[in-house]
């Protein structure tokens, strides 16, 4: 009974602090920002509180943003170069999922993408060719993959944002690169970094929560698996 009383207590402590939050710092909209802020103004008004933000007209100047709209431009330019390509059979990799053997009573793990190394054209016409329920395939790889596997395209993008290193301090750690489709889910996750995105083509969506929403997560333990994809 103290155990179930103080857990009560506890979780209502929490959605408190939650409410809290959500009211007195967040707010329930997203800063848009028409043109890069300066660097103090964004490590007062983001880094240190932080708070997202959507910056329009910050890399206006990339040439990426023209020669990358161009399949052919990228197919060409890194025609030679071997990249990470991860295939998953409904585009969910790292993330919680059924166990399919004849073992298996509902039972779930935590699936990481088959990866394999191949070079960057088969790669690209993969993810344009993706079948939700075959085969979805996803170019992508942490630990700063862009300066690595795509360094061939690298001077197409500034090597860092200007404004954001003087901010923060210091130059990117890791810088990387994602291409996929709508098929591609990314699952809930924590970074200990502060990140900034750049969209160079296409669209991508953000939920994201607070440390104070940890209690709508539901975190787990589960044992880890990887999918294994056969082509044939």
């Amino acid at each position: 009974r103290n155990w179930r009383f103080q857990r009560s207590s506890m979780s209502k402590e929490i959605h408190k602090l939650w409410r809290e939050v959500r009211e007195l710092s967040l707010g329930t909209n997203i800063d848009r920002l028409d043109s890069p802020p300066s660097p103090v103004q964004f490590l007062r008004d983001y880094v240190s509180q932080s708070k997202p933000c959507v910056i329009s007209n910050a890399i206006a100047h990339w040439p990426a943003l023209k020669l990358w709209s161009d399949p052919a431009y990228l197919a060409g330019a890194l025609s030679n170069d071997l990249v990470s390509l991860h295939l998953t059979p409904n585009g969910c990799a790292d993330a919680v999922t059924p166990i399919h053997d004849n073992k298996s009573t509902g039972d779930l793990c935590f699936a990481s993408a088959h990866v394999v190394k191949v070079p960057f054209p088969e790669a690209l016409e993969a993810v344009r060719s993706s079948t939700k329920g075959k085969s979805v395939a996803y170019l992508q790889q942490q630990n700063d993959c862009f300066r690595t596997e795509y360094s061939t395209v690298a001077s197409d993008c500034d090597g860092d944002i200007a404004w954001a290193t003087e901010a923060l301090g210091c130059s990117p750690e890791a810088v990387n690169l994602w291409i996929g489709t709508d098929l591609s889910v990314t699952s809930f996750h924590k970074d200990h970094y502060e990140n900034l995105y750049a969209v160079v083509s296409g669209e991508k969506r953000f939920l994201l929560l607070p440390p104070t929403d940890v209690h709508r997560l539901y975190v787990r333990r589960y044992p880890a698996a990887n999918y294994s994809y056969d082509p044939v």
